[in-house]
C-alpha cells in the first residue's frame, strides 16, 4: 500500500475515533441543553461543569453557567463565568446585559451602569432597557422568548367553553360547556351550559368527547379533573367543583353595579372508583364556604398537592398553594407557595411536570397579555429561586393557561381565549420545537488530522451581526446552538490555518431535526514558523552550538515533520549579527547552519527531507542594526537565527471542502 497510503488510512481512522469521543461530549451537551431549555437550571449545572472539566465547548458552557446562575439568583457564582467571556472581543453584545443584570443585583451598581451603557450602544431602542429600569424583573427581560413552540387548536373545539386538559391512559380529559344532547341549564354569566368534565380518544381527530361517567359531573360547574394514586396504588381524582355561598366574593362573582347577585365557591373533591364507578368519596380540608380553593395538580411521586386559592392571608386575588400527602394518603396544611411565584394579581392553574418542575398562570407577572403561562426555576434544594415566561406563541395577548405536558416534555395541551378560537375558550395542543445545533468536525486539509483550538464565529448571514462563538475541542469537534428558518455564516480560522468560510440556512431544515452537520477543512499556512509555534532559534555571540533554549524550538521542528506533516520537505538558513566580517560571518553562519542540520537529522528526520543548509552571514539582517553602537545586545541577538523556508508541504495535496 506505501507509507502515504497507510499514513492517509490511519489518519481517517483517528477522525472516526475522535468523533466518538466528540459524540460521547456532544450527548452530554444535548443532556444540559436541553435541561436548560426545559427550565431545569440546577439540574443542567453539572452537567455544563462536566464539558468545561473535559474542555469540552468551553465558551457555551461558560455562558450557559452564568445565565443559570443567573436565574437561580445565585448572581455571585453567576459573575465568574460572565467573566470567564464577556471581555472577549467577540462575544455576542446581547450578554452585556446579562451580565449587567447580574452586577446590579450582586449589589456592583457602577458596574452594573457601565455594562448597561456598553449594551445601550448597540440595542438604543431595545425596550427591556425601560422596563428592567423600572422594576427590575429578572427573568422575564433575561429569558430569550423567541418562538420555540407550535401550537394548533385541537379538533374538539366547539363554540363553547373548552379548557383544561389532562391526560390519562390514552384519553384527554377537559372541560367544557358544549351541549350534547344532555339537558342541562343555562349559567348566566356567559349563557353557555355549566361546564362538565368530557373525555375523548388522545391524537385520534375522528373521535367525539363522552361525558364524564360517574358522579363527578353535577348540576354545578366541575372543571380541572386530574388523576393520581393513594397510599394502596389505587387510581383515584381531583376535580374543582363550584357551589353558592352568600355575600362573599371570590372567583365567580357576578355584579350589577355594587351589588351581588350571585356567588361561586371553589372547592376540592376526590373520586375514587367503587365496584367499577367513579363516586365521589371527600370534600378535601382546604375547602371552605367563604373562599375557592381549585385547579389541583399532583407531582409525579404523590408527595405534593398543588392548589390555587383566594383565601385570607395571601398575596393578593389568588395564589398557589401546596400541601404536603402523608404517607397514608392524607393531604396536609396549605402553604403559600411564596412570593417569587405569588403576586399582587392572580396565580391560577398550577401544573407540575414529571421532572417536579411548577408551571401556572398569572397576571401579575410581566407578560404578553392578561393571563400568562409561567414556569419556575428551582434550585437543588427545591427552592424556588424565579419564574420564566414561556413566551409567544404559547402566550397571546389574551388569558392563557391550564399548562399540561405529557410525560416526553415536548407535547402538551394549553386553554385561551385568543383571537381566532372558536368559543370563549379553547384547547391547543403544543409541541416544543427541539433546540437546533450545528455542528462538526475541523480537520486539516493535508494530515486530514483533526485541529482543536479552532475559533468558530457564527453570523447572521442576513444582518451580518455576530451571533455566538466558540473553539473547537481537542478532538476537533465544536458545536453552537442556532435558530430555525435563518440563514448563517460560519468562519474558522486558526493561527495555523487561514480563514474558511462556511455559508448554510436552516429553511428547509425538518421539525424533528435537532443538528446540522458542518465540518470544516482548513489548508495549513506554508510556513514552518507558524505551523510549529516556533520562537526564534539564536545562538550565542561568535558561537555555533546549539543553546537549551534552541534544543527545545528544534524539538517543535522535529515533531512538525515527523508526526504532523511527514511528507513535509525543508530547507535551513542560519544568519549572523552584523558584527564583523562577510567572510568570517558567512562561515560561522555555514556552521550554525550544519549544527542545527545534524540536530535535526539525529532526531530522526530523514536527510531528503532536508534539501540542503546554507549561511548567509549577516547579509539578510531583520533590522536595521549595522554596528554595536547603534544597536542593544537584544538587537544584535535578533540577527543570529535560523529559519526553515518550506519547500513542500505534501506529495498529494487535499483541496479544502465542507461536508453537509
Amino acid at each position: 500500500m506505501g507509507k502515504i497510503g497507510s499514513f492517509k488510512i490511519f489518519s481517517m481512522l483517528a477522525i472516526v475515533l475522535y468523533s466518538f469521543l466528540g459524540i460521547a461530549q456532544s450527548n452530554i451537551q444535548a443532556t444540559a441543553d436541553k435541561l436548560f431549555n426545559n427550565f431545569a437550571y440546577a439540574k443542567a449545572i453539572p452537567e455544563y461543569e462536566t464539558l468545561i472539566k473535559n474542555n469540552y465547548n468551553v465558551p457555551h458552557a461558560s455562558k450557559r453557567l452564568a445565565e443559570c446562575y443567573l436565574l437561580l439568583r445565585d448572581f455571585e457564582k453567576s459573575i465568574p463565568y460572565f467573566e470567564q467571556f464577556i471581555n472577549e472581543e467577540d462575544t455576542p453584545t446581547n450578554y452585556y446585559f446579562k451580565y449587567a443584570m447580574a452586577l446590579k443585583s450582586a449589589g456592583q451598581r457602577e458596574m452594573a451602569e457601565t455594562w448597561l451603557k456598553k449594551y445601550k450602544k448597540y440595542h438604543r431602542n431595545d425596550p427591556r432597557l425601560k422596563q428592567f429600569l423600572k422594576d427590575g424583573n429578572l427573568a422575564s427581560i433575561v429569558f430569550n422568548s423567541r418562538e420555540r413552540y407550535e401550537l394548533e387548536p385541537v379538533p374538539f373545539n366547539t363554540a363553547f367553553s373548552e379548557f383544561g386538559s389532562f391526560v390519562f391512559d390514552g384519553k384527554l380529559y377537559f372541560s367544557s360547556s358544549r351541549k350534547d344532547g344532555v339537558a342541562t341549564k343555562t349559567y348566566d354569566w356567559n349563557n353557555e351550559g355549566w361546564l362538565d368534565i368530557f373525555y375523548v380518544q388522545e391524537n385520534n381527530t375522528l373521535a367525539k368527547p363522552k361525558r364524564f361517567r360517574g358522579e363527578v359531573n353535577s348540576k354545578f360547574h366541575e372543571s380541572s379533573l386530574v388523576f393520581s394514586t393513594d397510599y394502596k396504588n389505587d387510581t383515584i381524582l381531583y376535580f374543582t367543583r363550584n357551589n353558592y355561598f352568600e355575600k362573599k366574593e371570590n372567583f365567580y362573582t357576578v355584579k350589577k353595579g355594587d351589588t351581588i347577585t350571585k356567588l361561586s365557591n371553589l372547592k376540592i373533591f376526590k373520586g375514587e372508583k367503587i365496584n367499577g364507578e367513579w363516586k365521589v368519596t371527600r370534600s378535601l380540608r382546604m375547602n371552605s364556604d367563604h373562599y375557592s380553593s381549585g385547579h389541583t395538580s399532583v407531582n409525579s411521586e404523590r408527595t405534593l398537592f398543588y392548589f390555587a386559592s383566594d383565601r385570607p392571608g395571601g398575596y393578593g386575588g389568588t395564589d398557589i398553594y401546596y400541601c404536603k400527602i402523608h404517607e397514608r394518603g392524607g393531604v396536609g396544611l396549605p402553604i403559600n407557595a411564596g412570593p417569587v411565584v405569588n403576586t399582587a394579581g392572580n396565580e391560577l392553574f398550577p401544573f407540575v411536570n414529571n421532572e417536579g418542575q411548577l408551571f401556572f398562570s398569572s397576571d401579575g407577572h410581566l407578560g404578553f397579555g392578561q393571563l400568562d403561562v409561567f414556569a419556575t426555576v428551582a434550585d437543588s434544594t427545591g427552592t424556588i429561586k424565579e419564574v420564566v415566561n414561556l413566551g409567544t406563541p404559547l402566550n397571546s395577548e389574551k388569558d392563557d393557561f391550564a399548562y399540561f405536558a405529557l410525560e416526553n416534555g415536548i407535547d402538551g395541551y394549553v386553554s385561551s381565549n385568543r383571537n381566532g378560537g372558536l368559543g370563549s375558550d379553547d384547547i391547543y395542543k403544543f409541541r416544543l420545537i427541539p433546540a437546533l445545533r450545528v455542528e462538526g468536525v475541523v480537520t486539516d486539509g493535508i494530515n486530514l488530522q483533526t485541529l482543536d483550538s479552532v475559533k468558530i464565529s457564527l453570523f447572521n448571514q442576513t444582518t451580518g451581526a455576530l451571533v455566538e462563538t466558540t473553539y473547537s475541542d481537542k478532538n476537533g469537534y465544536y458545536q453552537l446552538p442556532i435558530d430555525r428558518k435563518n440563514s448563517y455564516r460560519i468562519e474558522a480560522f486558526r493561527k495555523t490555518h487561514p480563514r474558511q468560510t462556511v455559508y448554510f440556512d436552516t429553511y428547509r431544515t425538518k421539525r424533528k431535526t435537532k443538528s446540522i452537520t458542518q465540518n470544516i477543512v482548513l489548508e495549513p499556512v506554508m510556513d514552518v514558523k507558524v505551523l510549529a509555534g516556533l520562537n526564534k532559534i539564536y545562538f550565542d555571540f561568535d558561537k555555533h552550538n546549539i543553546r537549551p533554549d534552541a534544543a527545545i524550538e528544534l524539538d517543535k521542528v522535529a515533531k512538525l515533520l515527523l508526526e504532523t506533516y511527514p511528507e513535509m520537505i525543508i530547507k535551513l538558513e542560519s544568519h549572523t549579527d552584523p558584527l564583523g566580517s562577510h567572510e568570517y560571518n558567512d562561515e560561522l553562519s555555514e556552521r550554525r547552519a550544519k549544527s542545527t542540520y545534524e540536530y535535526l537529522i539525529k532526531k530522526g528526520i530523514p536527510k531528503y527531507r532536508i534539501t540542503h543548509y546554507k549561511g548567509f552571514g549577516k547579509r539578510k539582517p531583520v533590522n536595521g542594526c549595522t554596528s554595536d553602537e547603534d544597536c542593544t545586545p537584544e538587537e544584535l541577538e535578533l540577527n543570529r537565527r535560523t529559519e526553515f523556508p518550506m519547500v513542500q508541504l505534501s506529495n498529494l495535496r487535499i483541496n479544502p471542502a465542507v461536508s453537509k
